[in-house]
């Protein structure tokens, strides 16, 4: 049911270009990777791309073809699932000798892995027929990481036909993704993220693939990746009620993640971890009662037995110890290691000058924006080639961008067809807007850059791979410009490194952390959730309501049980040094002080002249 894999991590998403051929890259080494479904232009242009290199024939899926998103969803996915099943079966057929792939699959598996340990035995084994006989069985113990995909679940604009009739809702960009994945060959996961979408879910159990067969066996599985045990619990039970199973929970961070930052009421990742680790058996039989009553409903093919839920965490992770710790004491099942993977060339696709300007950052360098047109928290890079294009633009007086993709359109302000609050239609409508209003050069020089701070994200975030591998855009004024969106985490990485590297780190086997000062990763996330307390306390000074004022105090309670938690966990971390723990404690009574020192204000009533 639940795939199993080598490795006790995994690669999540990055943006929409940055681990879209990773699986190519890492899945005949028994790691697992994510891949982004979003834009059907660049899955299609890589479709091209290593169709060639492979001597296949290229057959375009073009716009002008009906249901062509998930066509080309589905081609691509095909693609992928018969390359890494043909590396394996080479890998397979490989002398164990220096330099070989089959050597460096199991060079890097965890130390104590019983395949790993069983390879440390061929090694020392001088008899020739016994060597030759351990590396038969070690061959047939070769498997593949799952090439999964993602699909945000609120990116999901409708579309429209050449007379410009909206589609039926099976035509939207999330639902027709879904469809590409579920009429596909592979038999990995679906990662749902970005909240809650109704009509996506409602759409899942179309897809036999996603139900049980006759001996309650599941050909795609469905992983959820939540901040909190309560969206676990509720989004897991609506879908039970379809007879469709959760075979993963992927917790992640609210804020110290890469990518959009959907902060939590305050709650804290260790927190949550302890929540999901006492709940999790309960959570399972639950679910598991009313996924199997919705399919009995049915007439539909039950779970023979209750299937197990994995419960994976990722943000802010950086070192062999945390890694550990979360696996033993939460009893995760593996941990996501994202942003520190863009420093390693042959895992994901990041173009030379992103690739150098990472390598070389400072922390500073890395902030949280406002860029991304959803309006919500965007993790940023200041040296991305994307930023500098934007200040360009404002600068010669055409802010805003050429709107191509129109994936993240969703304002309605102006039009009856909503348009990206990114684009240049949008910031020119806005800007002349509020040049209209009475507003203070203080208050409208604000309200310019809150609209001028918003960027294309749709280009910048696949504009990478493209360069990387020399493909042309398919637009004529499509942009070269990188916009990146790694975790604060990788301020305490610097340079370049090879997969073996970074998996040798996050095994423990070598350290490649840079010299920066680095706070455990509890503490990190904490800091983050500190500051976006007191910028939230800032902007609501002098016009907050009643309702955000007690939203803002749950918040600061939360963050203090969240302290009060940590201080007792300190006693449960037995991997790292004395000095460690005691900066640790120093450091959660440093912010317990912080907390406890500000002051929520009262709702304030704005009275009209």
């Amino acid at each position: 049911m639940i795939r199993s894999t080598p490795h006790k991590f995994h690669i999540p998403v990055m943006g929409l270009g940055f681990t879209i051929d990773t699986p190519l890259k890492v899945a005949r080494f028994g790691i697992s990777s994510v891949m982004s479904v979003v834009e059907d232009g660049i899955i299609e242009q890589m479709r091209e791309f290593y169709s060639k290199e492979a001597g296949f024939p290229y057959i375009e899926i073009s716009q002008s073809e009906e249901d062509y998103r998930a066509k080309r969803i589905t081609a691509y996915l095909n693609l992928v699932h018969y390359l890494i099943n043909e590396q394996v079966k080479n890998m397979r057929q490989q002398k164990f000798e220096e330099g070989s792939e089959i050597v460096k699959y199991f060079e890097l598996l965890p130390d104590d892995s019983d395949i790993k340990a069983i390879y440390n035995t061929m090694l020392s084994t001088e008899e020739a027929l016994e060597k030759s006989q351990l590396q038969d069985f070690l061959r047939t113990k070769i498997e593949a990481g799952a090439a999964d995909v993602n699909i945000m679940a609120k990116v999901d604009k409708n579309n429209y036909d050449k007379e410009g009739n909206v589609l039926p809702n099976e035509f939207s960009d999330a639902l027709s993704a879904l469809r590409g994945f579920a009429q596909s060959q592979t038999n990995a996961s679906v990662v749902f993220s970005a909240g809650y979408n109704p009509r996506l879910y409602n759409y899942i159990d179309n897809f036999p693939d996603f139900l049980p067969d006759s001996n309650g066996k599941l050909a795609k599985t469905i992983i959820l990746k939540v901040s909190d045990y309560r969206s676990a619990l509720t989004q897991g039970k609506i879908l039970a009620k379809k007879g469709v199973w959760i075979s993963e929970f992927r917790i992640e961070s609210g804020l110290n993640c890469g990518g959009h930052a959907f902060a939590t009421d305050g709650l804290l990742l260790g927190p949550i971890l302890e929540e999901f680790k006492n709940n999790k058996a309960a959570l399972e039989t639950e679910l598991f009662g009313i996924c199997n009553q919705a399919l009995a409903t049915k007439g539909l093919p039950v779970f023979q037995s209750q299937p197990s839920i994995r419960v994976t965490v990722q943000g802010g992770i950086g070192t062999a110890n945390e890694n550990n710790f979360l696996l033993a004491y939460y009893q995760t099942d593996a941990t996501g290691w994202g942003s520190p993977f863009l420093l390693v060339p042959e895992v994901t696709c990041v173009d030379e000058e992103t690739l150098q300007s990472l390598s070389t950052a400072v922390p500073e360098d890395y902030f949280l924006s406002g860029i991304s047109p959803l309006g919500v928290p965007f993790n940023s890079f200041r040296k991305a080639s994307a930023e500098a294009q934007r200040a360009k633009r404002i600068e010669d007086g055409r802010p805003g961008s050429p709107c191509t993709k129109k994936f993240l359109v969703s304002n309605t302000e102006f039009s009856e067809i909503p348009i990206c609050t990114a684009s240049r239609k949008y910031q020119n409508l806005k800007i002349k807007q509020i040049q209209g209003e009475a507003l203070s050069a203080e208050e409208l020089r604000d309200e310019l850059a809150s609209i001028t701070i918003k960027e294309c994200l749709c280009e910048g975030l696949s504009a990478a791979p493209l360069i990387k591998n020399n493909i042309p855009s398919l637009y004529s004024n499509g942009s070269r410009a990188v916009a990146i969106c790694p975790g604060p985490n990788l301020a305490y990485f610097s340079g370049i490194f090879s997969l073996k590297q970074m998996v040798d780190h996050i095994y423990g086997r070598i350290n490649i952390l840079n010299a920066v000062k680095r706070s455990n990763l509890f503490v990190n996330e904490l800091k983050m959730y500190v500051d976006y307390l007191e910028n939230e306390i800032d902007k609501n000074l002098n016009s907050i309501t009643a309702n955000k004022s007690r939203q803002l105090k749950t918040f600061q309670a939360n963050l203090l049980k969240g302290i009060e938690y940590y201080h007792n966990l300190t006693e449960s971390i037995k991997n790292e040094a004395t000095t460690y723990i005691d900066e640790m404690k120093a450091e959660l009574t440093h912010f317990e002080q912080t907390i406890a020192n500000l002051t929520i204000p009262a709702e304030v009533k704005v009275v009209c002249a």
